[in-house]
């Protein structure tokens, strides 16, 4: 998995003009799933996003989790996370898994990350619009292989 998580003061996805999914304070997740993905890759991210501390403490130090601040999460599939750009000027995303595979490893995901802190989504495979505000700027690229 590739998961980029955004620290976000609000975060909202959209499909052809309707609010999919919506969050205050919290984290924006892309989330790329590959074809060699497992439940224990699922597991290690869960485990990791849920308990980063990103978010700033009363001394101004990231010192809190997503949980501690009771905040929530945009979650957002993102199979371009797995672009190859290494010949030509079109990247090739034959390194993601296929969409059925893939849809339903986003949707336990998901699934998984909601039994700790609330949970919204974009809808797997549509045309999104993402809005955000990105907070600190604080981005960080989670990758499952690189451990």
């Amino acid at each position: 998995m590739k998961i980029v998580i955004q620290r976000v003061t609000e975060a909202s996805v959209s499909i052809e003009g309707e609010m999919a999914g919506a969050i205050k304070q919290g984290l924006l997740l892309l989330v790329g799933v590959g074809p060699d993905d497992t439940a224990d890759d699922m597991a290690y991210a869960v485990r990791k996003i849920v308990n980063m501390r990103i978010f700033s403490d009363q001394d101004g130090k990231m010192n809190l989790s997503v949980q501690d601040i009771k905040g929530g999460i945009l979650s957002v599939s993102q199979f371009t996370l797995f672009a190859d750009t290494k010949k030509g000027n079109r990247p090739a995303f034959t390194g993601a898994a296929k969409p059925d595979i893939a849809s339903q490893f986003y949707d336990d995901f998901n699934q998984e990350l909601s039994q700790f802190v609330p949970v919204e989504c974009g809808v797997f495979g549509a045309d999104m619009q993402v809005s955000l505000v990105n907070d600190g700027p604080v981005t960080i690229l989670l990758d499952t292989k690189n451990r």
